[in-house]
């Protein structure tokens, strides 16, 4: 087995791509010479194009692709190389009849066919330049569904501005050199999902506390104000884990400080935060205040850490705090800076952290970004390039050193790390939001399809401002929105500086016993989720999820993106959705709380025939133990069969990686007149103490509810007559 790339192969050719040293001449022979195509995995090929000799360092993948041999001589996606006008342009054919998805973070249908959209990461507030075609981050990756539910994916291994068009060809227009393809083919678009994890890295498993519910204001200000917010969920029992600080905690938006008067003592916030079961994240920009004297700058500047300009000035732009300078993160020696500031601010209990602007987002220039001949100095196996080449992945190489520097500061914590803008391949790095949304219907419907998209793009822990960022949100708009919000990977309200109040409570007491019963069913389903979110840091398929995942061979689902799957068990079809297309087979609504039913703006939730899908009792936050009693809710399939799995582990830390954790599979039987529930299998070292278990059959004709121990538990069906 031989590399594709060389660790000290970085200045190959004109075509070298991503991060690469300074391009050497074209050979003459390079223009006749041939696409280099190996098979790098199952099902996985690389595509060299012309003159590329060896595969360039990638931002996008985990580590440079070995190759594994020949690709066999069916192989049909073949993406064809060309340039002219001054552009890379990559073409490759689309199966007749396929179906396309993925594209990352854009507004449209969830079904890609005939979309185009620009990526280039854009601080685009209401989606409004462009209608959303071009939003905060860029995902150069398409994944195409056939009639028969096979599936393949094509990954333009480049960070350059591009446009990517999805037609009869998908068509990749770059504005730098020629760059990688990478193809997967697999039997179905999980395999495919799965493969693309391989490659890319999965979402690293969160802190149990990253799942509850989550409330945030552009701003809560001052620390009184946030206690009493956290202090109203308390009162009005309705659950909640995480209150979000804006920019207006900062001392003038200087980054890493705060306002002496406002938030006079940061720990005795978080201290007080904490003692009420919440957990806070805190905004930290890109953009570092000029001004001498602040320790951030001074250190800063002696340093010299700062993006330049053409000129090789350091590069002035103005965002919050006025005038500011904004770090080079392709320097190893920026990040390490970067990430060292984290500890003081960490030791004041800050919990997470939430990193905005950082496309990077300028203000009053065209463009709303640094010029493109900015130039970044790089290091390490990153090569100087200029700003038009490192733009798109600006916010990763942000967010990557942030999540180094919480690790540093808290190692025995998991990091929870959000962010505006990122890249493919960025959720080893940190959750993401979709921007500045607006409180429309039309918006609250595009969510859907787009946290769907992200999903099929890597990106499992996504959602949007629930109830719209910008904008007046009437009660009934607020009410649809958090009843599908509560199901959203990432569940957070959130609204700009504007005079309405945007909590569950702030609507009425009709709206805020809608919020309540939404978020409460949330927290039933905490179990379920915690194990989502596990078995995604394992293998990549997301948590969010196209109805047609219940059967890619359905033409039927290819389109529906109103209701969606999480996981494989449970359906989520909003209140709003009209005529949705669902999935054949066994699928039983289900009730987790009382009045859910009743409550006709709450989402349908239906399990499928088949599944056991593990469940809590109602908590405040996830401080709680929500696993007194553990409920098993049980459909059983035509053959009177379901299984299902539960992880556990500390909700923290680390010590799953050294096996402590239980994951339990568990097995539902109809014998005759009985149900019979165990445990199928067990993994891991966590200890196994008898609890209490409910046992929920749902039947056509009901529930039957049974009580026992866990792993033993016999219902008694009724007779029917």
């Amino acid at each position: 087995m031989r590399r594709l790339l060389p660790k000290t192969a970085f200045a190959l050719s004109l075509f070298a791509g991503t991060a690469l040293a300074a391009a050497a001449p074209v050979p003459p022979a390079a223009a006749t010479a041939q696409v280099t195509a190996e098979r790098i995995g199952d099902g996985i090929a690389a595509f060299l194009p012309p003159g590329m000799t060896a595969y360039p360092h990638s931002l996008a993948l985990l580590r440079t692709p070995e190759a594994e041999g020949t690709l066999p001589a069916d192989w049909q996606i073949r993406p064809r190389f060309d340039r002219h006008v001054g552009k890379t342009r990559v073409t490759v054919a689309v199966p007749q009849g396929a179906d396309l998805y993925g594209t990352g973070e854009v507004t449209g249908p969830l079904r890609r066919n005939g979309e185009s959209i620009t990526l280039w990461n854009t601080d685009n507030f209401e989606y409004a330049k462009d209608g959303g075609k071009q939003l905060y981050q860029s995902h150069p990756w398409v994944l195409g569904v056939r009639p028969d539910g096979s599936a393949f994916g094509v990954l333009f291994d480049s960070t350059w501005r591009a446009t990517l068009a999805t037609g009869s060809d998908i068509v990749f227009e770059s504005s730098g050199p020629a760059m990688p393809v990478i193809v997967i083919d697999r039997a179905s678009p999980q395999a495919v999902l799965e493969g693309l994890a391989t490659l890319t890295g999965t979402m690293p498993l969160p802190p149990r506390w990253a799942l509850g519910y989550q409330q945030s204001r552009w701003s809560y200000t001052p620390d009184t104000r946030v206690l009493q917010i956290a202090d109203e969920f308390r009162k009005r029992r309705i659950p909640a884990d995480v209150i979000w600080m804006d920019i207006d905690y900062m001392d003038g938006f200087r980054v890493f400080t705060f306002d002496p008067k406002t938030f006079p003592d940061p720990k005795r916030l978080n201290r007080e935060l904490h003692a009420r079961g919440f957990h806070s994240v805190w905004m930290i920009d890109p953009g570092v205040k000029i001004d001498p004297g602040y320790k951030v700058y001074d250190s800063g500047t002696v340093q010299d850490v700062w993006v330049r300009d053409a000129q090789g000035h350091d590069y002035h732009g103005t965002v919050w705090p006025g005038a500011v300078v904004f770090p080079d993160f392709t320097r190893p020696q920026t990040r390490q800076w970067w990430s060292a500031l984290y500890k003081d601010f960490m030791a004041q209990g800050a919990d997470g952290v939430w990193n905005d602007m950082n496309e990077p987002s300028v203000f009053n220039v065209e463009g709303q970004t640094m010029p493109d001949d900015n130039r970044h100095r790089g290091g390490g196996e990153l090569a100087p390039g200029p700003h038009l080449e490192y733009h798109n992945v600006y916010g990763m190489l942000m967010v990557r050193a942030t999540r180094e520097g919480i690790q540093a500061a808290n190692p025995d914590k998991r990091p929870f790390v959000l962010t505006r803008s990122n890249f493919l391949g960025g959720q080893r790095y940190a959750a993401t939001w979709t921007g500045d949304n607006a409180s429309t219907w039309d918006d609250l419907k595009l969510s859907i399809p787009m946290s769907i998209n992200l999903g099929l793009s890597g990106q499992p822990f996504s959602g949007p401002d629930i109830g719209g960022f910008s904008g007046v949100a009437t009660p009934q708009l607020w009410a649809n929105w958090i009843a599908v919000g509560a199901f959203y990977p990432f569940s957070r309200g959130h609204t700009i500086k504007a005079p309405q109040q945007k909590e569950p409570w702030a609507f009425g007491p009709a709206v805020e016993k809608t919020a309540r019963i939404a978020i409460e069913r949330r927290y039933r389903l905490l179990p379920y989720l915690y194990t989502l979110f596990r078995e995604s840091s394992v293998d990549g398929l997301p948590v969010m999820r196209p109805v047609f995942f219940a059967d890619p061979r359905d033409p039927h689902l290819r389109a529906e993106q109103q209701a969606f799957l999480l996981g494989s068990d449970l359906l989520v079809v909003p209140a709003f959705a009209q005529h949705p297309a669902l999935p054949q087979g066994i699928w039983r609504t289900v009730s987790l709380v009382d009045g859910d039913r009743a409550d006709p703006l709450q989402a349908t939730l239906k399990v499928r025939g088949g599944a056991i899908v593990p469940l809590g009792r109602i908590v405040q936050d996830t401080n709680e133990d929500s696993l007194k009693p553990l409920t098993l809710l049980v459909s059983l399939d035509a053959h009177g069969q379901a299984q299902g799995r539960l992880y556990e582990d500390a909700g923290d830390g680390y010590g799953y990686r050294r096996g402590e954790y239980r994951l339990t599979t568990y097995r539902a039987e109809r014998q005759g007149d009985t149900v019979k529930v165990g445990i199928a299998g067990r993994e891991g070292h966590w200890p196994a103490a008898a609890r209490p278990v409910v046992v929920q059959l749902v039947t056509d004709a009901g529930v039957v509810t049974a009580h026992g121990m866990d792993g033993n538990v016999t219902l008694h069906l009724p007779r029917t007559h």
